[in-house]
């Protein structure tokens, strides 16, 4: 499980362990290391963006297809 200090608070607390798979699987995708200390600190600010918006479209691509019944 993350060692995230983040104060997001997720809506299905059960989906933290596949948010944070689906992260890593991301970070691999796009060649980003993850720290694996947890702290984000020493990222370039390119490559956190490029994480978190390559997240979020692949967020938005499962729930419409779970949406279309795929």
């Amino acid at each position: 499980m993350s060692t995230n200090k983040s104060s997001n608070q997720l809506v299905v607390p059960q989906a933290s362990a596949a948010l944070d798979q689906l992260k890593y699987e991301v970070a691999q995708e796009l060649g980003i290391a993850i720290p694996q200390d947890g702290y984000y600190g020493n990222m370039a600010t390119r490559d956190a963006g490029s994480l978190g918006g390559y997240i979020t479209r692949k967020l938005v691509q499962i729930a419409e297809q779970s949406l279309a019944g795929k």
